[in-house]
């Protein structure tokens, strides 16, 4: 198996066990290759809820401009809802994980 390969399967593994969320694993693989080479760099392959910056980031740059979503309340409160879901305590939430599940969360599963 390829390392990308080994992150998919961990990151269905924590969606399971963390926001217990039976992935699919066709769409995880497509996220997970949208997220591109962030994925193998350790600071750019998870997502800091705590960080005001990170969250504007993807919002602005995920659900604005790849999901092609209009701006408003409904994004900021989508964001703490996968924060709260992947756990507060949780310090691996990976960015595959969290665009996944924001994905889903808005049904734009046809943009992959």
């Amino acid at each position: 198996m390829s390392k990308r390969d080994d992150l998919i399967a961990l990151y269905a593994k924590e969606l399971k066990d963390k926001a217990g969320v039976s992935a699919d694993m066709d769409l995880l693989t497509k996220v997970t290759i949208g997220c591109g080479p962030s994925i193998y760099n350790k600071d750019a392959a998870s997502v800091a809820c705590g960080q005001a910056s990170e969250l504007e980031t993807v919002k602005n740059n995920y659900l604005i401009k790849k999901l092609g979503l209009k701006d408003g309340p409904k994004l900021d409160e989508a964001i703490q809802e996968v924060c709260k879901q992947l756990g507060t305590s949780n310090r691996n939430k990976y960015r595959a994980m969290f665009y996944y599940l924001l994905c889903v969360k808005f049904g734009k599963q046809n943009v992959y």
